[in-house]
C-alpha cells in the first residue's frame, strides 16, 4: 500500500526527485573520495615530508568538501519542499474523498478515525519520505561504494565486511517484523484516544450535569494508558536497535584495527590505507545506521498508508451522475414513489414504499413515532442517502440524475442538529449564497425570529460564532440555521424538526414569518409537536418506515389511529378539536 500510494502522488514530481537523487550522487561521490586523499596525504605527503604534495591535496579535499555541502543542503532542500508537496497532495486527496462520502461512509469510519488518517497517518508517510529522499537515497550508493573503494584500500582486510553487513542487516530485520504490528495496534488506539477526548470535550455539558468527571478521568487514563503501553512496547523495540548496530560495529573496528596493524607490520599495508579503510567502514556503518533508521519509521508507514488508501478506495453509496441535469424547470415540485431504503446488514428496511408528494405552495408535514423513519426520508430529497428501491423526484427528475450544485440551489435543508461553522453570523448565514447583501441576511433573519437578538451581540452581523455555535443557546443555534436556508432562497424547503428547542410563542411567530416567506415554495417540516404541524395542508403519518395515513388533521384525527394517538399524547380531545 505505501508503495502504490508513493508511486502515484509522487509521479508529478518526478523531475524534482531526479534532481535531487543527482545532488545526492554529487555528494556520496565527494563523502566517498574523501579518505582516499587523505590516505594519499599520509602515505606520501606526512610520511615523505612531502609538504607541497599535502598543499595540494588539501586544497583539494577542501575543495570536494564544498562540492559535498553543496550537494548536501540542496539535496535536503528538494527532498523537503517534495515531501511537503506529497503531505499536501494526499491530505487534499483524503480530504475530497471524505467530501464525498454520505452519512453511510461517514459512520462506518467515524469522525476520530477520518481526523487521525488526514493529519497524524499522512505526517507519518511525509515523514518518511522525507527521511527517504535525505537519507536513504544516499545510504545504498555510501555502503555500496565504502565497500568497494575498501576493496580498493586492501582485498584481505575486507573479509571482516562479509561478517559485519550479514549480521547487521539479519538483527536489524528481526527488530522491524516484530515492529509492525505494533504500530499498527498504536495507530488503532490513537483513534480511539481521539474518539473518547472528541465525546469528553463536545460533551461536556452532559458530563458536568451528571458529574461523571471521574468516570470520564478513568476512561480516558484507560485510552491513554492502552496507547502507552504500545508505544512503550514499540520504543522498547527502538531503543533496542541502535546498541544492536553500535555493538557491531566496535566489534567490527576492533577487529579492522587489530588485523590491520598485523599487516603494517608485515609491511603488507600502508598506515594511510588503513585510516582510509577504518573511514570507509564507517561510511558502511553509517549507511547502515541511516537505513536501520528508516527502517524504524517504515512499518508505521505502511500501516499509515493502508489506513490513507482504506479512505481512498472506499467510493460513496452516493455516486454523481455520469451525464447530469444542470437545469430544471421553475416549479419545485417534489415527489417521492415506492422509496425504500436499508442500511447494509441490517435485517429490515427503514421505508418500506413510502409515497409522498408536495407542490409549490403547499405545507407537507411528516409525523410519526420516534425511528418511524422521518429523517430518513428528508436525507433521501438532498442525497445524504439513496434510495434502495423507488424514486426521488424534483421537477420531474430522479435527483439521482442531477447536477449536485443544482440540488443545492433547489433544496434546502434545516437539519435535525443543527451546525454553525467557526466564523461570524454573516458568514454562516452567507454559507448558500456567498453573495448575499447584508440586506437579505437581516430579512432571513427577521423571518427567523432571530433579529432581535443578533443585534443584542457585539458587532451584530460581525458578531463571532464558535464552532458548532456552542456560544449560542439551542434555540438561538435552530434559528440561525433556518435563517441560513432562508438566505439560500430554494424552491424546496426541508425542516427536519428545526423547531424543537423554540418555546410555543417563538414557534408561532416563526411559522407565521415562513409562511408568508415561503409561499411560492414546496415546505415540507418533519415535526414532534402536533401544534406546529396541525394547519399544514397535508399531513402524513409513518409507522414504522410505511405511510399509515395521508389528510389534513381533523380528518386524519377522525380517520387514523396512529396520528390520533399521537394527537392525544400531546392534546386533550378539547385542544385536537
Amino acid at each position: 500500500m505505501l508503495r502504490q500510494l508513493l508511486r502515484i502522488h509522487l509521479a508529478p514530481y518526478k523531475r524534482a526527485i531526479a534532481l535531487l537523487v543527482a545532488l545526492q550522487l554529487v555528494q556520496t561521490g565527494a563523502t566517498l573520495y574523501l579518505p582516499t586523499l587523505n590516505a594519499d596525504i599520509i602515505d606520501k605527503g606526512v610520511v615523505t615530508g612531502d609538504t607541497g604534495y599535502i598543499l595540494r591535496y588539501g586544497g583539494l579535499m577542501i575543495a570536494v568538501s564544498v562540492v559535498q555541502v553543496v550537494g548536501n543542503v540542496g539535496a535536503v532542500l528538494y527532498g523537503a519542499r517534495t515531501a511537503a508537496a506529497l503531505g499536501r497532495d494526499v491530505r487534499a486527496a483524503v480530504f475530497d474523498r471524505v467530501q464525498s462520502f454520505s452519512a453511510r461512509e461517514l459512520g462506518h469510519f467515524g469522525a476520530p478515525s477520518l481526523i487521525t488518517r488526514t493529519t497524524n497517518d499522512v505526517q507519518q508517510v511525509q515523514m518518511l519520505v522525507l527521511m527517504a529522499f535525505t537519507l536513504m537515497v544516499s545510504a545504498p550508493i555510501m555502503c555500496v561504494g565504502g565497500v568497494v573503494l575498501a576493496l580498493g584500500q586492501d582485498v584481505p582486510l575486507s573479509a571482516v565486511l562479509l561478517a559485519v553487513v550479514p549480521v547487521l542487516g539479519v538483527s536489524v530485520s528481526l527488530i522491524v517484523l516484530r515492529m509492525r504490528p505494533l504500530f499498527r495496534l498504536m495507530q488503532e488506539r490513537l483513534d480511539t484516544v481521539n474518539r473518547v477526548l472528541r465525546e469528553q470535550i463536545t460533551g461536556n455539558r452532559v458530563i458536568r450535569a451528571f458529574v461523571r468527571d471521574a468516570y470520564e478521568r478513568e476512561r480516558f487514563k484507560g485510552a491513554n494508558t492502552e496507547l502507552t503501553d504500545v508505544s512503550m512496547s514499540a520504543g522498547r523495540l527502538m531503543a533496542l536497535m541502535f546498541p544492536t548496530v553500535m555493538t557491531v560495529v566496535n566489534f567490527s573496528s576492533v577487529a579492522v584495527v587489530w588485523f590491520g596493524a598485523h599487516r603494517i607490520a608485515d609491511g603488507e599495508m600502508q598506515i594511510g590505507a588503513l585510516t582510509a579503510f577504518l573511514a570507509y567502514l564507517m561510511q558502511i556503518v553509517m549507511a547502515v545506521m541511516m537505513a536501520t533508521f528508516m527502517f524504524m519509521m517504515v512499518p508505521r508507514a505502511e500501516v499509515c498508508a493502508e489506513r490513507i488508501e482504506e479512505v481512498l478506495r472506499t467510493e460513496t453509496s452516493v455516486l454523481p451522475p455520469a451525464s447530469p441535469v444542470r437545469e430544471l424547470p421553475r416549479g419545485g415540485r417534489l415527489e417521492i414513489r415506492g422509496a425504500d431504503f436499508r442500511y447494509p446488514g441490517a435485517e429490515e428496511p427503514v421505508l418500506h414504499g413510502v409515497d409522498l408528494a408536495a407542490g409549490p405552495g403547499e405545507v407537507t408535514a411528516v409525523i410519526g413515532s420516534t425511528g418511524s423513519g422521518k429523517s430518513t426520508l428528508l436525507g433521501l430529497v438532498p442525497r445524504l442517502f439513496d434510495v434502495t428501491g423507488g424514486r426521488v423526484l424534483v421537477n420531474g427528475v430522479d435527483v439521482r440524475e442531477l447536477d449536485p450544485a443544482l440540488i443545492a440551489r433547489t433544496v434546502g435543508l434545516v437539519p435535525q442538529r443543527p451546525y454553525l461553522f467557526s466564523g461570524t453570523v454573516a458568514t454562516n448565514l452567507r454559507y448558500g449564497r456567498p453573495d448575499a447583501t447584508d440586506e437579505e441576511l437581516w430579512r432571513a433573519l427577521e423571518t427567523a425570529q432571530a433579529a432581535d437578538f443578533v443585534r443584542e451581540l457585539e458587532g451584530g452581523l460581525n458578531a463571532p460564532v464558535s464552532q458548532g455555535g456552542t456560544n449560542v443557546s439551542g434555540g438561538q443555534r435552530q434559528r440561525l440555521a433556518i435563517a441560513r436556508t432562508l438566505v439560500q432562497r430554494p424552491e424546496i424547503y426541508l425542516f427536519d424538526d428545526s423547531f424543537s428547542a423554540l418555546d410555543y410563542s417563538t414557534d408561532a411567530a416563526l411559522r407565521a414569518a415562513l409562511a408568508r416567506e415561503t409561499a411560492d415554495a414546496t415546505v415540507v417540516i418533519v415535526a414532534q409537536r402536533v401544534s406546529t404541524i396541525r394547519d399544514a395542508d397535508r399531513i402524513v403519518v409513518l409507522d414504522e418506515g410505511r405511510v399509515v395515513g395521508v389528510g389534513r388533521h381533523h380528518d386524519l384525527m377522525a380517520e387514523n389511529e396512529t396520528y390520533r394517538e399521537i394527537v392525544l399524547s400531546q392534546l386533550t380531545e378539547a385542544e385536537a378539536a
